[in-house]
């Protein structure tokens, strides 16, 4: 049998081998029936304000409907803590109808992302483990920044078993509006480039991976990027 001239070697090279990390973690978490209200409401408020119409333009439902539904949940859940089962039951209509909004653009989200991973979380929407005893993962938490000249920082992460990737994202504005810094595949030596001289950043991660699609955020740190690339890190 002819040798293939296309192949190298046996082992795949770390990008491939990135790839079909990121490729088996790309089936949209769905279970949205089986979230708290509390989390339902965080959820869809992240997929309402970030899902961009431009890139997704056949969405069922527009996601400033899944915004207001995710605020209407909101208050009905405020309103139930005081109430009784008039209020409970229009609490549990607002999260069916929060909930059946999210899985109805989520095959949608899933044609145009294919297995872009970092696309898909820009969307709020998460990705669910193909290990059906994936655990929910642990927290990750900032180690450490340290500036790495004078338009590069390193951050450090406590790494967490069982994390795909790691998502990591800046702000310059105290958190109005954040910018993705990268999927790190690695949490110890993350370098995060492009950064502005004499700027702060507000730095937050977390992990992804586990039957949960991902970890809670860290708290976010600020660092100051130095001129001349000293390091400062503030809590």
């Amino acid at each position: 049998m002819p040798s293939n001239p296309l192949k190298t070697s046996g082992r795949p090279s770390k990008e491939e081998f990135g790839q079909k990390k990121m490729k088996a973690t790309l089936k949209i978490l769905r279970d949205f029936f089986e979230y708290t209200p509390d989390h339902a409401v965080t959820f869809g408020g992240n997929v309402g304000a970030n899902l961009d119409l431009v890139k997704f333009p056949n969405l069922p439902v527009p996601p400033a409907t899944i915004k207001t539904l995710a605020a209407d949940l909101s208050a009905k859940q405020a309103a139930m803590i005081t109430g009784g089962s008039v209020q409970k039951a229009a609490r549990d209509n607002a999260f069916n109808a929060l909930c059946t909004a999210l899985d109805s653009n989520a095959d949608e989200v899933k044609k145009v992302v294919g297995f872009n991973l970092e696309m898909l979380l820009v969307t709020g929407y998460l990705p669910a483990s193909t290990n059906r005893t994936s655990p929910p993962l642990d927290d990750t938490a900032i180690n450490g920044l340290f500036n790495n000249g004078t338009t590069q920082v390193l951050l450090r992460l406590q790494p967490v078993v069982n994390a795909k990737v790691y998502q990591v994202q800046t702000s310059v504005d105290g958190g109005k509006t954040r910018q993705e810094a990268g999927l790190p595949m690695k949490a110890n030596r993350i370098v995060l480039t492009g950064l502005i001289p004499g700027t702060n950043y507000l730095v937050r991660a977390r992990a992804i991976g586990g039957s949960t699609g991902g970890s809670a955020w860290t708290a976010p740190q600020l660092h100051h990027v130095h001129l001349m690339g000293r390091t400062k890190v503030e809590g």
